[in-house]
C-alpha cells in the first residue's frame, strides 16, 4: 500500500493504492480505470490533448446507476476504441481517498472515496485503435511499461504496472 497526496485535490488529504480483487462499496465509488495490457507486455494508453491530462489510463466517472465494472469497459470503449466484454476485466486494485480536512466549497466528492482498477491480458499483440468520434481522446496506442514510466511520472497508479503480470 502506498500513501500519497495529489495537487488536484485542494484540501488535506490521504490517498491510498490497494492491492485487492474485493471491489470497495460501490455507494462510494466514483470512477473506475481498465489496464489493458497485451502479450508483449504493453499496456493501452489514452491521451487527452489539454493542459494538465496527457497520458492516462482508461477510465472515468461512474453513470448513475451503473457498476463499476460497467463503467471501467465503457470508458476503455469511449477512450481508446477498444471493446472489451465486461466480463474479461477483473478488479485487481483501488484508490482510497480520504479528506482529512473539511471539503472546500464546491468540492463534488464525498470525504472518502474510491477510484477502482481493473485488468485484462490480450492473449495476443494489441491492435491498433482510435478513441471514436466524439471522444475527449485525442489518440491510444499501446506504450511499454519504460514509455509509460516516461510520459505518467506522476500518476498514482503507476506502482499498479508491475500487478499486470497474467491473471
Amino acid at each position: 500500500m502506498n500513501h500519497l497526496t495529489v495537487p488536484w485535490i485542494p484540501v488535506r488529504h490521504r490517498l491510498d493504492v490497494i492491492l485487492s480483487p474485493a471491489l470497495p462499496p460501490l455507494d462510494k465509488t466514483t470512477s473506475a480505470f481498465a489496464f489493458v495490457s497485451d502479450r508483449t507486455g504493453r499496456t493501452l494508453m489514452t491521451c487527452v490533448d489539454e493542459e494538465g491530462r496527457g497520458w492516462d489510463i482508461p477510465g472515468g466517472h461512474l453513470e448513475p446507476g451503473e457498476t463499476a465494472l460497467d463503467a471501467a469497459a465503457r470508458e476503455l470503449y469511449e477512450e481508446t476504441g477498444l471493446r472489451l466484454p465486461a466480463t474479461e476485466l477483473s478488479a485487481f486494485a483501488w484508490q482510497r481517498i480520504e479528506l482529512l480536512d473539511a471539503a472546500p466549497a464546491g468540492y463534488r466528492y464525498a470525504p472518502l472515496t474510491y477510484m477502482v482498477m481493473f485488468r485484462a491480458r490480450l492473449p495476443h499483440p494489441g491492435r491498433p485503435t482510435h478513441p471514436p468520434a466524439g471522444s475527449e481522446s485525442t489518440r491510444a496506442d499501446w506504450l511499454s511499461p519504460t514509455e509509460i514510466t516516461r510520459v505518467c511520472p506522476d500518476r498514482t497508479w503507476l506502482s499498479l504496472l508491475d500487478g499486470l503480470s497474467p491473471q
